[in-house]
């Protein structure tokens, strides 16, 4: 059965795009911990990050190191944190969280609900963004 991951690249579900090429995908959080939490996601569906091909954790590494400046610039945050937790969807994805503090990386703060504007104007502008430093 397809994950939900690859349900939103089917876009058989919704889902705030702010990278595509024919590796991965990187989409917005619906439960962010920090406005801009972004997922880079690899196409293929791999459980657990270990068994990610090393061409392909390379490549995911780079799309989220992008995607990162672009959230530094889009939000002033500080620091950009980067969290490969594999528990809640059984498909390899990259958390990649502006930050401000520490707390800023504890799935304890996410929020369980957004308005799917506000992940548009989100989503929009880390895409202006990622444009402009790629």
């Amino acid at each position: 059965m397809p994950s939900v991951f690859t349900k939103i690249m089917n876009k058989e579900l919704p889902g705030h795009f702010v990278w595509e090429d024919k590796d991965c995908i990187a989409i917005l959080s619906i439960n962010p911990i920090q406005t801009g939490h972004a997922l880079v996601i690899p196409r293929v569906e791999v459980d657990h990050w270990l068994d990610v091909p090393p061409q392909l954790a390379a490549h995911l590494f780079l799309v989220a190191q992008k995607i990162g400046h672009a959230q530094k610039a889009a939000f002033r945050s500080p620091r950009v944190g980067l969290i490969i937790a594999g528990e809640e969807v059984p498909h390899t994805h990259l958390h990649v969280i502006p930050m401000f503090n520490i707390a800023d990386l504890n799935f304890a703060h996410a929020k369980t609900s957004i308005p799917p504007t506000d992940l548009a104007a989100t989503a929009q502008l880390l895409q202006s963004h990622l444009s402009s430093t790629s």
